[in-house]
C-alpha cells in the first residue's frame, strides 16, 4: 500500500543511522521515492553504497556520486560518529529528520550467558541512540524538526533470551520521552517507533536460532511481520512528527496494556519449556545480528559472524 505523503516529506533533509539492511535501508529508499534527501549511515560500507544507489536523487557528497550520500561508522564510536554526523548535515544542506535506527541483536540467558553480547546490545542500541540524538538535535531543534528513535515491543512486552535487548529498547522508550520535553521549546517534535517480529535480517539472524524456536514453538509469539507495512508506518510518521509509530497494528493497542500482555506472556511460556531454550541457549553461541568492529579484539569466543 503506498501512503500519499509526498508532499509532506519533499525536501525534507533526513539522516537514517542502521541503514545498510532491514528497516533503516528500506525507510531510506522510500523517503527519497518521495522527494526527501537522505544520508545514510551504518557498518556495512558495500551494502550502504547499494542502498545509496536504489536512493538515487539525493545530494551526493561524502561517498558517491549520482545517489545519496553514505557515511561507514560505528554509532559506539563517538568521535567518529561526530564527524560523521557532521559531515552528513553538510551534505544534506542542513537538518529535518534523524531517524536513530541502528541496532543489533542476539539472544542471551541472563544467567550463564555471555556478558560481551550484554556490553555491545546496549552499547548500539541505546548508547548509540543517545549520541545520534545528542549530536543531531542542534541540527534539529527548529520547529520542522523530528527524531525518530526506533525501539520496540520489546521494551513493553518481555521474553526469555531477549534481556538484553528488551532492557536497551525501554532505555531508547525511556530517551525519547525525555527528549520529547527537552525539545518541545524548539519547536522539534521526538518520535518512539514500536514493531513486533518483522521480516528482516535481524530477525532471521538474531532470533532464528534452535533456543529461540525452542522458546516459541506453538505459540502465537514467534510470528513475523511483512517489512513493509512497517516501512509504511514510518513513512506516515516522519511525514506527520508522530508522538508514537507502531507496526503490526496489534503493538499500538498492546502498548497501553503491557501489564496484561506482559503477564499472558507468562502463563504461555511453560517452565519446561524455558528450561530447555536456556540450556540450548548457552551452548548454542548464536552471535550478533551484524558484525561489531569492536568483535577483532575481543577475546576469543566473542566474535560474531555474519
Amino acid at each position: 500500500m503506498r501512503v500519499a505523503t509526498s508532499d509532506a516529506l519533499a525536501g525534507r533533509r533526513v539522516l537514517v543511522t542502521g541503514a545498510a539492511r532491514g528497516i533503516g535501508a528500506a525507510l531510506a529508499v522510500r523517503l527519497a521515492e518521495r522527494g526527501a534527501g537522505v544520508a545514510l549511515l551504518g557498518l556495512e560500507p558495500d551494502a550502504l553504497a547499494a542502498t545509496a544507489a536504489r536512493a538515487g536523487g539525493a545530494r551526493s557528497g561524502g561517498a558517491r556520486s549520482g545517489g545519496a550520500p553514505w557515511f561507514a561508522c560505528d554509532v559506539t564510536d563517538r568521535a567518529a560518529l561526530e564527524d560523521t554526523v557532521e559531515r552528513a548535515v553538510d551534505a544534506l544542506g542542513g537538518l529535518d529528520v534523524v531517524v536513530a535506527n541502528a541496532g543489533v541483536a542476539a539472544q542471551l540467558p541472563l544467567v550463564g550467558g555471555d556478558p560481551y553480547v550484554w556490553d555491545r546490545t546496549l552499547a548500539v542500541n541505546l548508547t548509540g541512540v543517545y549520541d545520534t540524538v545528542r549530536l543531531a538535535g542542534p541540527h534539529l531543534s527548529h520547529p520542522q524538526g523530528y527524531a525518530l528513535l526506533v525501539s520496540s515491543l520489546a521494551a513493553a512486552v518481555h521474553l526469555p533470551l531477549m534481556g538484553a535487548y528488551s532492557a536497551s529498547k525501554a532505555g531508547v522508550e525511556a530517551l525519547g520521552n525525555a527528549l520529547r520535553l527537552e525539545l518541545a521549546p524548539s519547536g522539534a517534535r521526538v518520535g518512539v517507533a514500536y514493531f513486533g517480529e518483522l521480516d528482516t535480517d535481524m530477525t532471521s539472524r538474531g532470533f532464528g536460532t534452535e533456543a529461540a524456536s525452542t522458546l516459541v514453538r506453538g505459540t502465537p509469539l514467534g510470528r513475523v511481520a511483512p517489512l513493509e507495512h512497517a516501512i509504511d508506518a514510518l513513512e506516515r510518521g516522519v511525514a506527520r512528527r508522530s508522538r508514537v509509530v507502531a507496526s503490526p497494528r496489534f503493538v499500538r493497542a498492546a502498548l497501553p496494556a503491557r501489564g496484561a500482555v506482559q503477564r499472558g506472556v507468562e502463563r504461555t511460556l511453560r517452565r519446561s519449556r524455558v528450561r530447555r531454550a536456556l540450556q540450548i541457549a548457552r551452548h548454542e553461541g548464536a552471535g550478533l545480528t551484524t558484525p561489531q568492529p569492536s568483535a577483532a579484539s575481543a577475546p576469543d569466543g566473542h566474535r560474531e559472524t555474519a
